[in-house]
């Protein structure tokens, strides 16, 4: 089965809602090749490397996670960015990009995904707006920090830095509810603390995240941004190849970040 690009980016935007998401880059079609989609590769970025399997592979469009044109972007078709497009437009080939919708979508998103993986239930907003890019969610049965790190590394293949205070009786201390942010969403620790969470999962760590979580009683877990955002990208092309008949192949570009 076929489909036109277009008719594929309205099929996504439906699904993500993507319409109603203010975001840092554009999410729909980012660059316009062949008309006709019957082979799609997904994967976390819109990297060359991906480009060129999906060229091996005779694609005719790339979904991503992480496209092009970010607000704080050089808006300049040079270098890296010149030789990526360059590769898309000789080739034909449709650059499909989605970030904040993929990452907040209830059923198909990063923070749905991961939640789902690693056992957390009862996921709701953690920001009192509507499409809250943060989340939180419970565990049924409470657990320790050293079991939910042995989860994560199970689940993602990767060792988290696990962040708290390890004095006196904290390292005793259960996770019941715990906050999720895929990527880049440290910054949400402070949030969580104040909502009193045990626990707050994303994907990098800065400085003062130690900090925060030592002096506020929370454990904070970074599990690489690569890592966290990996599922949302690869359910979705599940979910088109199922709903839509179209033939998606994921592929992961390996990213240690």
């Amino acid at each position: 089965m076929s489909v036109t690009n277009l008719e594929l980016e309205k099929i996504i935007d439906t699904k993500l809602n993507s319409q109603a998401i203010s975001d840092y880059a554009p999410n729909g079609l980012q660059v316009e090749g062949k008309r006709e989609i019957q082979k799609i590769i997904t994967g976390v970025t819109a990297t060359l490397p991906l480009i060129e399997q999906a060229i091996e592979k005779n694609a005719d469009a790339i979904l991503v996670h992480h496209g092009y044109f970010w607000k704080s972007e050089n808006p300049c078709i040079r270098g890296m960015k010149g030789k990526r497009i360059k590769q898309l437009l000789t080739n034909d080939i449709n650059l499909f990009g989605y970030h904040l919708p993929l990452d907040i979508h209830p059923e198909l998103g990063n923070n749905a995904q991961l939640a789902k993986n690693l056992g957390i239930i009862n996921l709701q907003g953690l920001e009192e707006k509507p499409n809250s890019i943060p989340m939180y969610g419970e565990f049924e049965t409470p657990i320790s920090a050293e079991e939910l790190a042995q989860r994560i590394q199970n689940v993602l293949n990767r060792k988290p830095t696990l962040c708290g205070d390890f004095h006196s009786a904290y390292p005793q201390k259960l996770i019941k509810t715990i906050g999720i942010c895929t990527g880049g969403g440290q910054g949400y620790i402070d949030l969580a603390a104040s909502k009193g969470l045990d626990a707050f999962i994303s994907g990098e760590i800065s400085e003062q995240t130690t900090h925060s979580a030592r002096e506020q009683g929370i454990y904070y877990f970074a599990c690489g941004h690569h890592a966290t955002e990996r599922d949302g990208i690869k359910t979705l092309g599940e979910w088109l190849a199922r709903e839509y008949g179209l033939d998606v192949e994921f592929i992961d570009i390996d990213n240690p970040a």
